[in-house]
């Protein structure tokens, strides 16, 4: 099986500019590819892990990655699938979030000399001659054929700003310079990308004569179609800072039965033989699956160290021990409690920060999900003495998957 069976295999590939003609390209001698990356965060976040995987299957069938990351097309936004303007940010916060990006990626893709490239499309767009560049680039782009596009629709009702209008022709010129100046002949993204990456594709024939390729992957969905990873809490972030170890796998331990195999064939390496044996599982049958593909993607993004806690962190919590050190905790001080010494349910509920607010706190009671210790919370007026929590640690749970452990 090569790369490109391997990758539509594991529903990786969704669409692409030629399929028969880059299922050779990526059959033969080595290529060099781009993934590009918008440093919107300081943080890569789990759309962008599905990227890094695909690299990664590139990379071990042989082929070069360029992985680029946008400190100029930053400086004006993505529109794609958005219906306002994304906030502009400062030359001092892409750079920072830049190098965040540089230091996670480099712990999921091999960036030692000569096996992948790192550049910065800063590099070349902020140094243009704008005149220059609409004559050589602005001049091959119909407004009316960027108007039609995906990435431009859900900004037309609310109005569309000439700024963000030159979003597609920025990451298009990337490809034209990534050709010109490395030989990449192939851009991958995820599929809301396709828009802007056809725009490359025509721009480098236009441009050179030259013809390369686009292919994107899959959107990581769920079976009812919506994005996977995010929670109420926000996205899935790489950062352990952000989202811990032990979030993070008892995001993918709780998935969907319906959803599994498929997180399992895109976000992990496991044999596509070893997964298809897992095909036939259901009900309880799969939550040993559902442990596994929490482990492994922890295991890829965390190390196996961190996979290991956040295990026997979860398996604890169910077995209904509070060892695991990997379970979110909030430490409460004397002056979180009453005067009476005691902690009432919504404050400990926003403490923990398993309610956003007293009013939330209040309805997750009201609709019976409130947990301490097992013991189901059935008023506003139910409190936690003092005294219980220095004896011990209890666990606070809102509904099946939201826990935190509380202490002094």
């Amino acid at each position: 099986m090569n790369v490109f069976e391997e990758l539509k295999a594991r529903n990786l590939v969704a669409q692409c500019t030629d399929f028969e003609q880059t299922e050779r390209l990526l059959s033969g001698p080595p290529i060099k590819f781009y993934i590009g990356f918008d440093p919107t965060a300081d943080s890569l976040h789990i759309g962008h892990f599905v990227q890094a995987i695909v690299m990664s299957h590139m990379q071990r069938a042989g082929h070069i990655p360029i992985a680029l990351f946008g400190g100029g097309t930053a400086m004006v936004g993505d529109p794609s699938g958005k219906t306002d303007m994304r906030p502009m940010m400062t030359r001092e916060i892409i750079n920072h979030n830049i190098n965040c990006f540089r230091e996670q990626m480099s712990s999921m893709v091999d960036f030692s000399e000569g096996r992948a490239i790192m550049v910065n499309n800063a590099d070349w767009l902020l140094g243009l001659n704008y005149v220059e560049f609409l004559r050589e680039i602005g001049v091959h782009f119909s407004v009316n054929r960027m108007l039609a596009a995906e990435c431009y629709k859900a900004r037309l009702e609310k109005g569309l700003s000439f700024f963000e209008l030159n979003y597609m022709i920025m990451q298009s010129y990337d490809f034209l310079h990534l050709n010109r100046e490395y030989g990449a002949v192939l851009q991958m993204g995820g599929d809301d990308q396709w828009s802007n990456m056809i725009g490359g594709v025509e721009l480098c024939r236009r441009c050179d004569g030259r013809e390369v390729y686009a292919m994107t992957s899959s959107l990581l969905l769920t079976s009812e179609g919506k994005k996977m990873g995010k929670t109420e809490r926000g996205a899935i972030w790489i950062n352990a800072a952000r989202t811990s170890p032990y979030e993070f796998f008892q995001y993918w331990r709780n998935v969907a039965d319906a959803d599994v195999i498929n997180c399992m064939k895109m976000l992990t390496f496991l044999p596509l033989e070893q997964i298809a044996d897992y095909e036939c599982r259901s009900g309880s049958a799969l939550n040993e699956v559902k442990e596994l593909l929490a482990f492994e993607v922890t295991r890829l993004i965390h190390g196996a160290r961190a996979a290991e806690e956040a295990m026997a962190a979860a398996r604890a919590l169910f077995g209904g021990g509070l060892e695991g050190g990997g379970v979110p905790t909030t430490t409460l001080s004397y002056a979180d409690f009453s005067e009476n010494g005691a902690l009432d349910i919504l404050t400990a509920l926003t403490l923990s920060g398993l309610a956003k607010s007293r009013g939330e706190a209040r309805r997750l009671v009201d609709q019976g999900g409130v947990f301490v210790d097992d013991v189901k919370v059935d008023s506003i007026a139910f409190t936690i003495p003092r005294e219980t929590l220095e004896k011990a640690p209890v666990m606070l749970r809102k509904g099946k998957k939201g826990y935190c452990r509380l202490k002094i």
